[in-house]
């Protein structure tokens, strides 16, 4: 008697979305309520997944909570552990049981995803558990981009910025995946101080020496000024690390940041909405004329002074 053989097992649709990361108080949660908003005015089925084991009283609806599998003070309690030490062994706890994620967001394919992370800068910098939980979901079939975030206001100390840059960049190679670097809270950019340049010297991070000689005229980063130089070339040398302007409020600015996300993970060239062909190609050869986008950006947020360039540059 003839067996018949089993029908080949077919992958699962392709789903796209974005990992939200970054330190805490950047504006993670704040970022998903806005962009599942956002979005979902533009037609665009959105659900958001909360991967943060300390994320209390959620600003948006949540399908997957991962509060149902692990809470940090269930960990904290029970294994009397510090927060840091309790969300690293939350993340590992989540990895162990993926088959749990995966059940979660079987019933919602189809739709477009926003995860929102943890705040802990250690995971996405060398621990591995974040990591493999974003490789597992790109073996899903998920086609996700890195969004992360960190304070623009940083922009106004050298020093810190330095350490944004550095930060950014680790974060990118240890993650692997699209990713697209925010400046968030543009509104308060200058809260804490005014910018030495204009607002494309940090988004596209441009030659760091210029920061360099604003560091050593500090007597306390004067001695330190030979460690600066060499994480500002391996920034340089690297060349990866670049930034977008966001402001939640700001429709412009919450446009051009989905536009950078969309081309990042390939959904601007997807067939589940209707497609304009010209936007499409300028997504291709990458004209999207960031410069303009920037500018106009400073002439919102960036108190313009009455310095000229010349005067900026005889001040360093």
């Amino acid at each position: 008697m003839s067996t018949q053989a089993a029908p080949p097992k077919t992958a699962p649709s392709v789903c796209f979305g974005q990992v939200v990361i970054g330190p805490p108080g950047s504006g993670k949660t704040t970022y998903c309520r806005a962009m599942h908003e956002f979005l979902g005015h533009l037609g665009r089925k959105v659900v958001v997944i909360n991967l943060d084991p300390a994320n209390e009283g959620l600003p948006y609806p949540c399908v997957v909570d991962v509060a149902e599998l692990v809470t940090l003070d269930d960990v904290m309690d029970g294994l009397k552990l510090g927060p840091n030490g309790g969300l690293l062994y939350c993340m590992e706890y989540l990895e162990a049981n993926l088959d749990w994620l995966e059940a979660k967001l079987a019933p919602h394919r189809g739709c477009y995803f926003l995860f929102d992370c943890p705040g802990q800068v250690e995971l996405y910098t060398h621990q591995s558990s974040v990591k493999n939980v974003f490789a597992r979901l790109a073996q899903w079939n998920f086609r996700l981009t890195a969004v992360h975030l960190v304070d623009s206001h940083y922009c106004a100390d050298p020093a810190k910025f330095i350490s944004v840059l550095c930060t950014s960049l680790s974060t990118m190679l240890h993650v692997e995946l699209p990713h697209i670097n925010v400046l968030s809270k543009m509104d308060l950019i200058e809260q804490y101080g005014k910018l030495a340049f204009n607002l494309e010297f940090y988004t596209e991070v441009l030659d760091l020496s210029y920061l360099l000689d604003h560091l050593a005229a500090d007597p306390f980063f004067k001695k330190f000024l030979r460690l600066n130089e060499k994480l500002a070339e391996v920034i340089q040398d690297y060349s990866l690390v670049s930034f977008v302007p966001l402001n939640v409020q700001d429709k412009e600015s919450m446009m051009h940041v989905m536009r950078a996300v969309d081309k990042a993970n390939g959904y601007c060239f997807g067939d589940l909405e209707e497609r304009n062909m010209q936007a499409m190609m300028s997504a291709a050869v990458g004209a999207d004329f960031h410069f303009d986008s920037t500018l106009g950006v400073q002439e919102k947020y960036v108190d313009p002074g009455n310095k000229t360039v010349e005067e900026e540059m005889s001040d360093l």
